[in-house]
């Protein structure tokens, strides 16, 4: 018996050494990857409060959890390089903000699941088989389509009802270009107010676009949310207020950057609510099976000062159905 007990015990110390060795290896910490087709300024608050959201459920960034984050500048020829760029160090899951980077994730990997969040239909990009049952290796949120331009068509109307010209400043390579084009313009015919086109595509087009607004005699424009245009909205809410034109804008975030107003959904909320499908994902949940939420409730945001800044006075009926006013 004595014997015996020897002979086991240096077996007890190695596994015992092992198992405590095995212990002591720091855990792999899931990897993010966040793709944007903006920039790290003007996307700040989306980011933070994707931050925010994964801190919500108990994640901490460099601690429990890697992002790894990529901006394209507003150069949409980027985001397929980021998104390789993704695929070749095998993140765990790729968060694609906007539908061009949505696109461009979705071109390069079916197998590293993707979270998107659009201002388009990802149905009718093509993006996703369904809402309800996405497929493949997508989901996400998307926070409506082409037909919200042209309620803000209806609303630049309203706050200015002798308007009977009325531009559309957008970017012909974006993603659902046409779409949001088709839309406005039917609403405009039914609306009996003449229609201009301002194509942007780069930094450099925005002033000339502006310019031509101006020649055209616009009394006012609806803003797409696409870059550039969202990547670079200092310049493009001083260019407005120089030129004293009315804007509206698809994003809530604009008017607290001193746009004029917005209409569409809650862009931090749901911002937040990405970290809920990470957290599904990351513990199993496959994106196949999730299904794509549409955000419902829209809200108006009205920002006064802006709008003393160019002389408009906001007639009562519209400002008593804003759902926040900024003085």
């Amino acid at each position: 018996m004595k014997s015996k007990s020897l002979f086991w015990l240096p077996t007890t110390i190695l596994l015992t050494t092992v198992s405590f060795a095995e212990a002591q290896q720091p855990k792999k910490l899931p990897r993010i990857g966040y793709l944007s087709a903006g920039n790290s300024g003007a996307g700040t608050e989306s980011a933070e409060a994707f931050r925010q959201g994964l801190k919500d459920i108990g994640y901490i960034e460099g601690k429990t959890i890697t992002i790894e984050y990529r901006y394209a500048e507003g150069k949409l020829d980027r985001l397929s390089d980021h998104a390789r760029e993704f695929v070749r160090t095998k993140v765990d899951v790729i968060v694609a903000t906007g539908t061009p980077s949505a696109v461009a994730a979705k071109n390069v990997t079916k197998e590293i699941p993707i979270v998107i969040h659009t201002t388009g239909d990802p149905v009718e990009r093509g993006i996703v088989a369904t809402l309800a049952r996405p497929g493949g290796n997508i989901t996400g949120i998307t926070m409506g389509g082409a037909d919200l331009y042209g309620k803000r068509l209806d609303l630049l109307k309203e706050i200015i009802p002798k308007l009977s010209h009325a531009a559309f400043m957008w970017n012909p390579e974006s993603s659902a270009a046409e779409l949001n084009l088709k839309e406005i313009q039917s609403s405009a015919q039914v609306l009996g107010l003449q229609l201009r086109s301002l194509e942007v595509r780069t930094l450099e087009d925005i002033e000339p676009a502006f310019d031509a607004a101006i020649r055209s005699k616009v009394g006012g424009i609806v803003m797409a949310g696409v870059p550039p245009l969202n990547t670079y909205p200092k310049r493009v809410v001083d260019l407005a207020a120089k030129h004293r034109l009315p804007a509206i804008y698809s994003q809530d975030l604009w008017p607290s950057r001193g746009g004029l107003m917005s209409y569409g959904s809650n862009t931090v909320e749901s911002f937040r609510r990405l970290a809920n499908y990470v957290d599904r994902i990351l513990k199993g949940a496959s994106p196949a099976d999730m299904p794509v939420e549409r955000t419902m409730r829209l809200g108006l945001i009205i920002n006064l000062k802006a709008a003393r800044q160019i002389g408009l006075t906001i007639p009562p009926n519209v400002l008593a159905r804003a759902d926040k006013v900024i003085r």
